[in-house]
C-alpha cells in the first residue's frame, strides 16, 4: 500500500509558530509538543475546537492565548458535535460565498474522548463529517488531578487507583480506543507518539487530506501524572513504542499499515521503570503484574502482525 509522504526532515516543516511559546503548561509537557507539531502540519486555514482539558486551560488563560489560529473551547462532551456543526456550517457559508475554506480540528484529552466524549465522537463519526479528531493522550485526567481514566494502563497509581497493600495501582487494562473507532468505518485512522514526531506530522497532512473523518491517536506522556524528569518526555514517547505498549500503525480505508518495526523490541521493564506512576510494581509481591502486562502487551502486537497481513490481502 503506497501512502505518500509530505515530511521528510525538520526542515520540511514550516517556521511559523501557531502555537506560541508563553503558555502555562509544564516543561516537558507531552500535549503541548503534540499540538505545536499538529499545526506544523495544516495545509490550509483551520479551526480548532478544544475540549476543556491541560491545554486549554493553560493556553488560554484570560485575556491571553497561545492559539495563532481561530480556536473554541467546548466541554468535555460535546468535542465532536461542536467540530460537527462547525464543518456543517462552514460547509454552506462556502457554497454561498460567504467563508472560505478551512480545515476544521477536534482536540480532546483521554478523559474526554475515551469517556466522557466517547458517545459525540461516535455519532460524528457514524454521521461523517469531514474533520479530523486528535486525542491527546496522557492516561489520566491530569487536568483535574490525576484521576485514572479509560486510557489509564493497568498497574498505574494515580489519586483515585492508589497503589498499596491491596490494590496495586489500576486493575483494569486500557481502552482500545483505535479499535473502536475502526468499527465504525471511517477512512483514516492513526496511532502516534511525540517520540516519532516525524511520522505523527505526516499523519496530520493524511488526516487532513482525507474525504472524511479521521481521527490520531497520541500519547502525550505527562511528567507530572507520570512522574518522571521533565528532560524525559520524548524517550518515554520512544520506549512506548520500542517496548510496544503503543504500538504505531494507521488504517487507511480498512488497510492496516504498522508504520515502525524495530529489528528487536526491549522488555517492558525499560518503560514501565522510568515513570513513579510504576514505581510499585518492582516490588517482590507485584512482579506478577508486569509479567501480565508484557503477556498482554505481546499478544496485542501479534494480533496487530495478523490484522496487517489479513486487510492488505482484501
Amino acid at each position: 500500500m503506497e501512502v505518500k509522504t509530505y515530511f521528510r526532515r525538520a526542515t520540511d516543516l514550516p517556521r511559523e509558530e501557531l502555537f506560541g511559546p508563553g503558555h502555562r503548561l509544564c516543561a516537558g509537557c507531552g500535549p503541548a509538543i503534540a499540538v505545536r507539531l499538529a499545526l506544523k502540519a495544516i495545509r490550509k486555514p483551520v479551526i480548532v475546537v478544544n475540549a476543556t482539558s491541560c491545554v486549554e486551560v493553560a493556553s488560554t488563560p484570560y485575556p491571553y492565548t497561545a492559539w495563532a489560529v481561530p480556536w473554541v473551547h467546548v466541554l468535555f462532551e460535546n468535542t465532536a458535535a461542536v467540530a460537527s456543526g462547525i464543518v456543517e456550517t462552514l460547509d454552506k457559508l462556502v457554497k454561498e460565498g460567504r467563508a472560505e475554506d478551512a480545515d476544521v480540528i477536534a482536540i480532546g484529552g483521554d478523559g474526554g474522548t475515551f469517556d466522557i466524549g466517547l458517545q459525540a465522537l461516535s455519532g460524528a463519526l457514524e454521521r461523517g463529517h469531514k474533520f479530523l479528531y486528535i486525542c491527546l493522550d496522557n492516561e489520566a485526567y491530569m487536568n483535574t488531578g490525576i484521576q485514572r481514566s479509560g486510557a489509564t494502563p493497568r498497574g498505574a497509581e494515580t489519586t483515585t487507583s492508589f497503589a498499596g497493600k491491596v490494590i496495586p495501582g489500576k486493575l483494569e487494562y486500557k481502552k482500545d480506543l483505535a479499535s473502536i473507532v475502526v468499527a465504525h468505518a471511517v477512512p483514516y485512522v492513526a496511532t502516534a507518539s511525540i517520540g516519532y514526531w516525524l511520522d505523527y506530522v505526516n499523519k496530520v497532512r493524511r488526516a487532513l487530506e482525507t474525504d472524511g473523518p479521521s481521527f490520531i491517536h497520541v500519547l502525550t506522556p505527562c511528567q507530572t501524572g507520570w512522574r518522571f524528569d521533565a528532560s524525559k518526555t520524548v524517550e518515554i514517547g520512544k520506549l512506548a513504542v520500542e517496548t510496544k505498549i503503543f504500538p504505531l500503525y494507521e488504517v487507511i480505508n480498512g488497510v492496516y499499515r504498522i508504520n515502525v518495526k524495530p529489528k528487536s523490541f526491549k522488555p517492558i521493564e525499560e518503560y514501565l521503570k522510568l515513570q513513579g506512576r510504576f514505581k510499585h510494581l518492582f516490588e517482590p509481591q507485584n512482579r506478577h503484574i508486569i509479567d501480565e502486562i508484557q503477556q498482554q502487551v505481546d499478544a496485542r502486537w501479534k494480533r496487530l502482525l495478523v490484522l496487517e497481513e489479513v486487510s492488505q490481502r482484501w
